[in-house]
């Protein structure tokens, strides 16, 4: 049996991370359930499992501190940035979480729900928080 076979109530599953290896019917035939994933996960399709999928939109930004593009890559900090298409996001940075003083680092555009971002001066800084709030 799938892992989620006895679920018989399971509407929704919602996945934060890029697609799982999905096991042999991991729903029962009968489960009525939509798998939703974050924009700019990676792996997903129009099903999972035989199970319909769909964005998860949250109700703001998100960074995801996850995937290939989080992290120090081509002498520039990354990460994605995950909400609704279309959105504008400001993408702020500070240099001290106990007397944080925010200073705007760069506006993306959210295409298909996400967007890259990268940070070029990140180095110049001993420490380098980062927010994003929709613009």
């Amino acid at each position: 049996m799938g892992a989620f076979s006895f679920c018989i109530k399971l509407t929704d599953l919602c996945c934060e991370g890029d697609a799982p290896a999905v096991g042999l019917n991991p729903f029962r035939p009968s489960c009525p359930a939509t798998v939703y994933y974050l924009p700019g996960t990676a792996g997903w399709g129009p099903t999972f499992g035989c199970r319909p999928t769909a964005h998860w939109m949250q109700p703001q930004p998100t960074i995801l501190a996850f995937g290939e593009r989080f992290g120090v890559r081509a002498n520039q900090f990354g990460f994605t940035i995950s909400w609704a298409t279309n959105a504008t996001v400001l993408v702020e940075a500070c240099t001290d979480l106990t007397k944080p003083t925010w200073s705007a680092v760069g506006t993306n555009t959210l295409s298909d729900g996400f967007a890259c971002f990268s940070d070029a001066d990140w180095a110049n800084h001993s420490a380098r928080f980062y927010r994003v709030r929709s613009e």
